[in-house]
């Protein structure tokens, strides 16, 4: 465990941003780490009226393509495309996801996969803002508002599409993502937990995400940001 990883994008009208996302994803599958590990991305374009799975091919990611306007079906759907079209069975297959709208660090899988490799069958990340963004701030004093100080572990209650791993096994397990336009996410990970996989929460390893305030999935991290308290003057 574990010598295949598919990493699954869900991509709605994502034509601007994906490209940073493709370009990271492409570095860590680059990592010295991941030698003899079989990396691909599927990037599912979901309901797209722009050129987003023709950046996608360009970029050499695998496209399925859906009409769903649903971020679970379309993980899901990126997920099982990639454990169909591989030989052999699950036992040593990992499925990772990130946003369209995200760029993961050049450790991300590598730090999934070591977990993995230590009996885990998920790895459940956290996300932060750019620097620049007036709502760096504000995000992480109510995003770490349970960390604990002088540097404790913190097993952090956030779930994010945006930045998770799961084990192919554990994953059919449970059914996958379900068919939901919000929270799919936290049901995956809520029904790993049910059936006793073992869950890392874990903030090594965090996901750089868009500020933006009109995301594409509703009631999603976008609608967290806009209720956060934005800085006067800024």
């Amino acid at each position: 465990m574990t010598g295949r990883v598919a990493v699954v994008v869900p991509a709605h009208d994502e034509e601007a941003l994906l490209p940073h996302a493709l370009a990271a994803l492409a570095a860590a599958a680059r990592h010295p780490g991941l030698a003899g590990v079989r990396v691909e991305t599927v990037v599912v374009a979901d309901a797209c009226r722009d050129r987003t799975a023709a950046v996608a091919r360009a970029a050499g990611a695998r496209v399925v393509t859906t009409d769903r306007r649903n971020p679970g079906a379309a993980r899901h759907a990126g997920a099982r495309h990639a454990l169909d079209h591989w030989p052999g069975g699950p036992a040593d297959a990992w499925i990772a996801t990130t946003d369209a709208d995200s760029t993961v660090p050049a450790d991300w899988l590598v730090h999934q996969l070591a977990r993995a490799r230590e009996g885990w069958h998920a790895v459940v990340g956290t996300v932060v803002l750019p620097p620049t963004s007036p709502l760096a701030a504000p995000h992480r004093t109510r995003y770490e508002a349970t960390r604990p100080a002088g540097g404790a572990v913190w097993h952090h209650p956030h779930v994010h599409g945006a930045n998770l791993g799961v084990a192919a096994v554990a994953y059919l397990d449970v059914g996958g993502f379900p068919p939901l336009a919000t929270g799919e996410d936290r049901a995956l990970v809520a029904a790993l937990e049910r059936h006793g996989h073992r869950v890392l929460r874990t903030a090594h390893a965090p996901v750089l995400t868009s500020p933006r305030l009109t995301a594409r999935a509703r009631d999603g991290f976008g609608a967290y940001l806009a209720a956060l308290p934005y800085p006067a003057g800024a």
